[in-house]
């Protein structure tokens, strides 16, 4: 039994809810449960649950970050190493590795052929428009401090409620859920359907949420009291001597922010002869440590002014990193630019953390820090070591699958959208195509003769439930969603990018993510705190765990079974 639900009106979140609750206790039993993770079958729940959950997720942090940089660190990310469990064969297990996607699994504890959240953006078939994750005509956002802002954002997308809202309704509505991010498919993922509060940033720099959430008071007063603006004219300087870095010196993407060179220093002063705020200093700023540091510092204000982790049942605190992933777009993993973000992310936590002990009292909190994706090398970067790296065109891809129709009498345009890895026909094109084995074998001929391609995987292929023998292919059927997941999913080769610009060297400066290979799905698990054995741990997880891993530390039930608690890093009660 699946059970689907598409609320709407201001009481679609509680409904999201209920009927989580009631597809645990009635459907999963409908189920054919799947083979138990070994450590499962111990009992594992600790004698006190814990005050506060905090999950923290940097965006597009790669898992060997914390091996070649963690000789960097000194503070919070030490610290989660050396008191906490980390996970080092961490991966998420499909292909569409983007931010929407791996905060919502992160959050859910779902894969996304489960929670729906197939992408950043995809092709909505029935309007014939490109739709946002979070996009929700229904809601109205709104912006804090006399900003201005538009569109709607919300979770309604989102199939599977959050942990974080699983706890809160759960507790009777007890839990505070709290969330903020540079993003707002970061926030609101992280937060599900219903929360108390959940913040963002849109271009301008003004903190933002939405008619669905409400404002809230202490976000008001703290986006007064320190906007963004007050950090025009400083500089981004290395924090260590330049031989403690690795990698050269210039940077290969430092033309993608106006107003920076190859090197640093990183000033933030917008364009050039720019006297005040301007949308690149925006730019700029988003893409340095000084947003990562305004985060925590509007965390720990959270943290103080409500009264997080000092209430009736466990609150829940999430803070969504985002920097680091503007970071490796425009400097790539091998930069001095991704290694000191790192070493100042490194002291925003050990702050955070510090500020945690003194308001709540260690060990009264448990950590969940990952990320929602890792990176690729650029491919110029790539291309220099002699390796097979380049740039797929989306256009010239196009263009030849229309020529194939073409030959074949099929009209156009036979290309509704190509989105990342999917691509959408026009309507009626791949209904025709499907009983026209000529034709599709001429698209499938045209996509693989293409540079850059390695396989082409139909939707037939991702959702007939058969057992792969491809890993790849295993990847791409773990993130099809139907109605939203394209007519055809392109992979192309490691170390190769795609782009829908004509012209292919406009990548070659910066990099992306978004494919079933290592470098995109490793990220890094740390826990610590309550509950928490420390260790290093070796088994092969996903982020996916994460969820009921917190959910078994404060007693919830969550609606899927895609993620498994990770019960050898938690504490065993103490015999009585």
């Amino acid at each position: 039994m699946k059970l689907f639900l598409q609320p709407s009106g201001p009481g679609r979140s509680s409904v999201i809810c209920t009927a989580a609750f009631l597809f645990c206790s009635l459907g999963v039993a409908a189920q054919t449960p799947p083979a138990k993770h070994p450590a499962q079958l111990q009992h594992t729940v600790p004698v006190a649950r814990p005050k506060l959950v905090v999950v923290l997720v940097v965006d597009q942090m790669r898992a060997d970050y914390v091996d070649k940089f963690r000789g960097q660190w000194t503070g919070g990310l030490k610290r989660l190493l050396e008191e906490g469990a980390w996970f080092h064969q961490a991966a998420y297990p499909y292909a569409a590795t983007e931010t929407c996607v791996g905060h919502s699994t992160i959050s859910t504890g779902a894969f996304p052929a489960s929670h729906g959240m197939v992408a950043n953006s995809w092709w909505d078939r029935q309007q014939q428009k490109m739709v946002t994750c979070t996009g929700d005509p229904a809601a109205k956002n709104i912006a804090y401090a006399g900003g201005t802002t538009k569109n709607g954002d919300s979770a309604v997308k989102m199939q599977l409620p959050a942990y974080a809202e699983e706890l809160k309704y759960q507790t009777g509505g007890a839990t505070r859920v709290v969330t903020f991010s540079l993003k707002a498919r970061a926030a609101i993922t992280l937060a599900g359907h219903k929360a108390d509060a959940v913040t963002w940033f849109d271009d301008s720099g003004a903190l933002v949420t939405s008619s669905v959430y409400g404002a809230m008071p202490f976000v008001e007063e703290f986006a007064k009291k320190n906007p963004v603006a007050a950090d025009y004219g400083k500089t981004w300087s290395l924090s260590l001597p330049n031989s403690r870095y690795l990698y050269d010196e210039k940077a290969l993407g430092a033309a993608e922010i106006e107003g920076w060179t190859d090197t640093f220093p990183r000033p933030l002063h917008g364009k050039n002869g720019s006297a005040a705020p301007d949308e690149a200093f925006y730019k700029q700023w988003s893409t340095s440590p000084f947003a990562d540091t305004y985060l925590t510092k509007l965390a720990e204000n959270a943290v103080d002014t409500l009264g997080l982790g000092k209430g009736g049942s466990t609150d829940y605190l999430a803070v969504g990193y985002s920097s680091v992933d503007y970071v490796g777009h425009t400097f790539g993993p091998h930069s001095w630019e991704i290694q000191d973000i790192l070493i100042r992310l490194d002291k925003d936590l050990g702050e955070l953390f510090a500020h945690l002990d003194a308001k709540i009292g260690k060990g009264n909190y448990v950590v969940a820090l990952s990320s929602d994706h890792g990176v690729a090398p650029i491919p110029a970067d790539m291309a220099r070591t002699g390796v097979d790296a380049d740039v797929l065109s989306l256009t010239a891809l196009k263009e030849r699958i229309e020529k194939a129709l073409q030959v074949l009498n099929y009209p156009k345009p036979v290309i509704g959208q190509i989105a990342g890895n999917e691509i959408y026909f026009a309507e009626g094109i791949y209904t025709r195509l499907k009983t026209d084995p000529a034709a599709m074998r001429a698209v499938m001929d045209a996509c693989t003769s293409m540079p850059g391609v390695a396989a082409v995987y139909s939707a037939e292929e991702l959702s007939g439930g058969a057992k792969s023998i491809s890993q790849t292919r295993l990847a791409a059927e773990r993130g099809y969603y139907p109605g939203r997941s394209g007519d055809l999913f392109i992979l192309q080769k490691p170390y190769w990018l795609t782009s829908s610009h004509a012209e292919r060297d406009k990548l070659h400066s910066g990099t992306s993510h978004g494919t079933p290979y290592s470098y995109d799905q490793r990220v890094p698990i740390l826990l610590m705190g309550n509950g928490i054995q420390p260790g290093e741990y070796f088994a092969e997880v996903t982020p996916a765990d994460i969820a009921p891993t917190l959910a078994a530390l404060t007693g919830v039930t969550l609606a899927t079974r895609d993620g498994h608690v990770l019960a050898e890093a938690l504490k065993k009660p103490m015999a009585k």
